[in-house]
């Protein structure tokens, strides 16, 4: 569940949009001086053609073409990415209810102590999947990965007591895909679309915003050019939100976790003995 942030991902997501909206839009206002200085010039050369509007009819629509294409393809990554790790928590939910139900076959105290530590494994996830600081998430990482091995170990200990039994091996099975889902869980947390994609992105803005200035020739256009550059930096910013699955504001929901988190705390593993036979209760025959 730990992320493996690099520096472009350790700035807060405010403060980045602000700080590139500005520059951008003096990145504009610049290549506006720039345009009218270059045109004022021409102007005042004999012979010299003051209009470009053909080569800027060409080249603007071209650049803004290209930075939707751009930030078209980094949202689909970074959207392929939400959805995997939110396909992962409603299958891991359900593989903890899995082996959670099948853990009931177990006699004493095997079934309750394995119980309990699938209830705290899942206490434990939904935190993880919050907001703890550096601090608390290596406190919960350290207490999530003792639990799996404390889990493993009460696997073990149980199966001994019914591998006699035909459902033994499916049993062992269902704990297997929990710890596997666990590590599946934290590489979904750390796969990010690639930094070079963003930092390539945020240059081309630069850039786009300089080449936009630069036709531009009164203070009307200059002010729609700055509601494209708002609009711009928030697709930006949009999709590395997106991409920061524990720092970032848009994150995959817990509710199947929280709900299966609900269901074990109200249902003790004696709740599932009202029409079990002494015998069964106990694994004897």
């Amino acid at each position: 569940m730990m992320d493996a942030p690099s520096t472009l991902f350790t700035i807060p997501i405010i403060p980045l949009g602000i700080a590139l909206l500005l520059l951008v839009t003096l990145l504009t206002w610049v290549g506006m001086r720039i345009g009218r200085h270059l045109e004022a010039r021409r102007a005042s050369t004999p012979g010299n053609d003051a209009s470009d509007d053909d080569v800027n009819g060409a080249i603007v629509p071209a650049v803004l073409g290209l930075l939707a294409l751009l930030l078209g393809f980094t949202f689909a990554l970074a959207v392929d990415r939400f959805e995997t790790r939110r396909g992962l928590v409603l299958e891991e939910a359900n593989a903890i209810g899995t082996a959670y139900l099948q853990t009931q076959v177990l006699p004493p105290p095997n079934r309750a102590r394995l119980s309990a530590l699938l209830i705290r494994y899942t206490d434990n996830r939904i935190l993880l999947a919050g907001s703890p600081s550096p601090t608390e998430m290596r406190a919960e990482l350290a207490l999530n990965d003792a639990t799996i091995n404390d889990i493993w170990a009460a696997a073990l200990a149980g199966f001994d007591s019914i591998k006699h039994l035909d459902m033994s091996s499916t049993f062992l099975s269902s704990i297997n895909s929990v710890i596997d889902l666990d590590t599946s869980r934290k590489t979904g947390r750390t796969a990010h679309v690639p930094d070079e994609v963003f930092w390539v992105l945020i240059v081309y803005v630069l850039v786009a915003a300089v080449i936009i200035g630069y036709i531009i020739r009164n203070r009307s256009g200059f002010y729609l050019a700055c509601i494209m550059n708002l609009l711009v930096v928030l697709s930006l910013m949009l999709i590395m939100d997106i991409d920061r699955p524990a720092a970032g504001g848009i994150r995959e929901s817990q509710f199947p976790m929280k709900l299966l988190s609900r269901s074990m705390h109200s249902q003790s593993p004696a709740a599932f003995d009202r029409w079990r036979t002494p015998q069964g209760v106990a694994g004897t025959d």
